[in-house]
């Protein structure tokens, strides 16, 4: 059924050839109308060893941050992270969200006392001027810190959709040694990825497919 449903969502579908990262080849079986083609059999094993990784994590209380600023997976990851009360980043990664914790605690910390202005009406009292200049500052930190607005210290594992596009933040839990799991497309490097699981990370229906599995293991713990 896993294999039936994946193909179906083109989870199975890599780049071209031409794009690909030689160190993927142990993961493609073969090239088929000018792409890629992903084993997944190994997706599948990948993905219960990762699950397995998740069910001991989350024993020892560990916190979980989905990471996914792409478009075809931004909705996916909010959505995955909300269903597991875990956090997540889906619109841009802030450079030194991991490596420069205090200075983003600082602005998390004024977003929460925002949401608390917001709620208690205050912001209606406020002159014309300053409510415009209130409201824009405060709908950039929603968009940006509002997945992790209860954060209060950085994650113990990242779980990350699009390796390139994320790479400032594949650089900060290298730095930091937070463990990752990733969505490995035919493109990606397996070498700089934790835990990995081989599968087409542009295909929106695949990627909310990994991530409520994933999210799923997270809760049912």
């Amino acid at each position: 059924m896993f294999f039936e449903q994946l193909v179906k969502m083109g989870g199975h579908l890599g780049h071209a050839p031409r794009s690909w990262h030689p160190k993927m080849a142990p993961y493609i079986v073969e090239s088929r109308d000018g792409v890629h083609i992903l084993d997944l059999v190994q997706s599948y094993a990948y993905l219960n060893q990762v699950k397995q990784f998740i069910s001991r994590a989350k024993k020892q209380n560990r916190t979980f941050l989905f990471v996914g600023t792409k478009p075809q997976a931004a909705h996916s990851v909010a959505l995955a992270a909300k269903s597991c009360n875990a956090f997540y980043i889906n619109q841009r990664w802030l450079g030194g969200l991991l490596t420069n914790w205090s200075t983003i605690k600082h602005s998390i910390g004024l977003l929460n006392r925002m949401d608390l202005i917001e709620r208690q009406r205050v912001v209606e009292t406020l002159p014309k001027k300053l409510k415009s200049s209130f409201s824009r500052e405060h709908a950039r930190l929603r968009k940006y810190l509002g997945g992790i607005e209860s954060m209060r210290s950085e994650p113990d594992v990242v779980i990350i959709v699009g390796q390139k596009e994320e790479a400032i933040a594949l650089n900060e839990c290298k730095k930091l040694g937070v463990r990752t799991i990733t969505l490995l497309d035919s493109n990606c490097n397996p070498d700089s990825a934790d835990l990995f699981i081989p599968v087409n990370d542009d295909s929106i229906k695949a990627v909310r497919s990994i991530l409520t599995d994933l999210s799923g293991e997270i809760s049912r713990v």
